[in-house]
């Protein structure tokens, strides 16, 4: 069972001068060493852009390398669809949000459902995380209503260590050092409720998210796994874009809001009084205490927003 994490300080303002002063991105290449590298994990082609779209925007814009990465291939989350045709449409959905985002995007072949926390699947994400030569790595808590979400939580805190061991997966070099592992928001309250030491305003990328998030048509606008052709045709049809965009604004308004609220606190302490209160939408990341613990200014450096 993990233990609790100690309590860290909310990250306040950040200098973008101090990047290369604290000595990171120092996996990186040196031609790039004051870029960050950040790789956010999810279960499916739709996990790591719904938990982290805003923030890999604001990254990207700055320059870093941000990769979004599904665990499974999702070939299953649909109603009236599965196998490789969706597995290849849910891919192609990916990317665009990638693509829309900025950033880089990858789908592991792994079937739907079907993820366990094997020494073959932790093998591979260590691979991932090497080959991207990571600073940040994201992921779902290893608690959580669907076991694929589970068992990604899982599989990257057991990378957290071997990532820097030369003889683990030989084939593909270590990490010269630990990165900073982070989870993504939820709800879930057992063994313990999500606690947030990272709380980031995206209401300057909200709507780039949303015409992002808008590409992932087989999920939001048919339902995915738990839809139906009443709910299909509940949803604006393809041929209204901007019926479509109004519809998940909605919904990603209410989500992100709501979000803000609950870290309220934390983003006045962040951001201060005034651009605190006034933040509309959020992310929101807590620290693993596994992998490298940073520094409160090296949060600073991390979230440089």
């Amino acid at each position: 069972m993990l233990c609790r994490k100690p309590n860290y300080l909310i990250v306040m303002l950040f200098l973008t001068s101090c990047l290369p002063s604290l000595g990171l991105a120092q996996n990186a290449d040196a031609d790039s060493e004051s870029k960050l590298r950040i790789i956010v994990f999810g279960a499916h082609p739709d996990d790591a852009e719904y938990k982290a779209g805003g923030c890999a925007a604001l990254w990207a814009k700055q320059g870093h390398a941000v990769k979004l990465v599904s665990v499974t291939n999702g070939d299953i989350g649909h109603w009236a669809m599965a196998g490789g045709a969706l597995a290849k449409r849910r891919t192609a959905e990916s990317a665009e949000v990638a693509k829309r985002l900025g950033v880089a995007s990858q789908v592991l072949d792994i079937h739907d459902g079907e993820l366990v926390p094997s020494l073959e699947y932790r093998r591979q994400i260590t691979r991932v995380i090497r080959e991207w030569k990571a600073d940040i790595v994201i992921s779902h808590r290893p608690w959580d209503y669907h076991p694929d979400h589970r068992y990604v939580g899982v599989l990257v805190q057991d990378a957290a260590y071997m990532v820097a061991v030369p003889f683990f997966c030989p084939d593909t070099p270590p990490l010269n050092s630990n990165p900073v592992f982070l989870y993504s928001s939820d709800r879930f309250l057992k063994p313990y409720r999500f606690e947030a030491d990272v709380v980031v305003d995206i209401d300057s990328v909200f709507e780039q998210k949303v015409r992002a998030l808008s590409a992932l048509e087989s999920q939001i606008f048919e339902g995915g796994a738990l839809g139906s052709a009443e709910f299909t045709a509940s949803t604006p049809p393809a041929s209204q874009p901007e019926m479509r965009l109004d519809y998940l604004r909605k919904i990603w308004a209410d989500r992100s809001s709501k979000e803000a609220e609950r870290f309220r606190a934390e983003l006045v302490e962040r951001y201060g009084a005034e651009r605190g209160k006034a933040v509309q939408y959020a992310e929101a990341f807590e620290i693993c205490e596994y992998g490298r613990q940073p520094t409160p200014a090296e949060l600073k450096a991390l979230f440089p927003f």
